[in-house]
């Protein structure tokens, strides 16, 4: 399963999933990112200086028992520091707080089209990749148009664009932009958050009892399948496993397609979140 990996327009790889972290804290938070990265075998760590996290991940970081250079740490710009010298700053912040020399992957956390700082922000990951602060650029949220702002001023095209992707809500005109500038696609909140019921949706439940696997692990395949990063949240151990064990299975194109056919458009976003609406300034 680790040597499953995504090469990047950057010329670096990713592996085809990774562990979200929003909302683990706390000394439990730690002891399941060390059990993520020791027992279970996830090298990709995704966070957000939004996540209120970054410490947690870095305290676990150390106590883990694998060198630093076989993670891939990513963390997100927050919307407060789009203008250039705060990103700056906020990106060296964010290494004191994980306490480590550089990330491996860096995002814009969203647009924030009404500022309209992203490309001023943008900029401001680029020159940090050439300080050595960040290996790998990319963004989240960002729709077709933001991506092609960035691509004709700032002339660097994103390695990875972070969307919301889940059944209800498939994206799948925004992946397909992804593709066609090649930009990896990554999928947050895969599983719908709890705010919806697309792990107990029948039609996701029939396939899961066809190859006699759970809805979770049908819907990462999915994503797998359609070449997109999935980045499932867990902290239990269990169900960390679970996550990664989708690879003795091969979903059919009628699977596929009916799981596309779930896609509720708009009203199927969690939280309502239209990247050319929200506004997230923390």
């Amino acid at each position: 399963m680790l040597d499953r990996k995504y090469d990047l327009n950057d010329g670096s790889t990713l592996p085809e999933i990774g562990l979200g972290t929003v909302n683990i804290r706390g000394a439990k938070g730690v002891n399941s990112i060390v059990t993520a990265i020791e027992e279970n075998g996830y090298r990709l760590i995704d966070t957000s200086t939004n996540y209120n996290n970054e410490g947690v991940v870095g305290e676990a970081i150390r106590r883990a028992d694998v060198p630093r250079e076989q993670l891939i740490i990513s963390s997100k710009l927050p919307g407060s520091a789009h203008d250039y010298d705060k990103a700056i700053t906020m990106i060296q912040e964010s290494l004191y707080r994980i306490g480590i020399d550089y990330f491996d992957k860096y995002l814009i956390h969203w647009p924030l089209p009404k500022q309209d700082k992203y490309v001023e922000a943008w900029q401001a990951l680029i020159d940090a990749q050439k300080f050595g602060l960040i290996k790998t650029i990319g963004v989240s949220n960002f729709l077709a148009e933001h991506l092609e702002r960035l691509i004709e001023e700032a002339g660097v095209t994103p390695a990875t664009n972070q969307i919301e992707r889940h059944p209800y809500f498939n994206n799948k005109e925004l992946v397909e932009t992804n593709r066609k500038h090649g930009i990896l696609t990554e999928a947050w909140s895969p599983f719908g958050r709890k705010i919806n019921d697309v792990l107990e949706n029948p039609v996701i439940k029939e396939i899961a009892d066809k190859y006699a696997k759970s809805p979770a692990q049908v819907i990462i395949r999915w994503n797998v399948q359609n070449g997109v990063l999935v980045i499932p949240k867990s902290d239990s151990k269990a169900h960390q496993w679970e996550n990664l064990d989708v690879y003795g299975f091969e979903l059919t194109e009628e699977d596929l397609e009916a799981i596309d056919a779930l896609d509720k458009g708009e009203p199927g976003r969690v939280e309502d979140q239209h990247p050319n609406e929200y506004e997230e300034y923390v």
